[in-house]
């Protein structure tokens, strides 16, 4: 027969268990970055089959092509140009490397706040999921902005024509701001878990 004692302690037991289960409350989110990551790889392939189609003379694809990298000219375009490629290639690393994101927050995010993946020994395991810590995660997701930010200035920059000074100068601080972001949270990192130094 359950002591009175023993039946609060179990009571009390339920409530920190019930509450450490709600952390599955997350999985519909992590479900919904993988359905936006299948987003991502169709947009991935169709503007990848459209520059292939105006690199043989399709002028629909192409204008599609102009359309979607938001390029203008004063002369019309027929045929694909030098600067409408780079435009176009830096748009699908932008979709890669935003792809790249989501699987760091998807996979990352997974391990560590929801429930363990245990891919211990797999050869496919990614090698920063090993030691991956809502920190790590932090500063990883900050460089991965940064790297996605440079992409973005980068096709501003190509296409500076069709912006204002303005823009060209928001979009430069705002990078600017991200990087120095992202120093400010490795350095609070390296401060609140400094490496452990060998003692003799």
């Amino acid at each position: 027969m359950q002591t009175p004692e023993r039946a609060e302690a179990t009571r009390l037991a339920a409530l920190p268990s019930f509450i450490f289960a709600t952390r599955w409350l997350q999985l519909p989110l992590y479900l919904g970055l993988i359905v936006a990551q299948c987003v991502y790889v169709f947009h991935f392939w169709v503007e990848l089959v459209h520059l292939v189609e105006a690199a043989f003379g399709d002028q629909a694809a192409l204008q599609k092509l102009i359309t979607s990298i938001g390029y203008k000219s004063d002369v019309a375009i027929t045929a694909l140009n030098e600067t409408v490629i780079m435009l176009v290639v830096l748009a699908l690393i932008d979709v890669v490397m935003i792809s790249n994101l989501l699987i760091m927050v998807i996979v990352g995010g997974y391990e560590t706040f929801v429930s363990r993946l245990n891919l211990e020994g797999h050869p496919d395991q990614p090698e920063w999921l090993s030691h991956v810590n809502a920190s790590v995660l932090k500063v990883k997701l900050a460089t991965a902005i940064i790297g996605i930010s440079s992409i973005h200035l980068l096709k501003t920059f190509i296409n500076a024509n069709n912006y204002t000074e303005k823009v060209l100068l928001w979009q430069t601080v705002i990078h600017i701001a991200f990087l120095f972001s992202a120093l400010a949270i490795a350095l609070a990192d390296r401060v609140m878990q400094p490496s452990k130094i060998p003692h003799d």
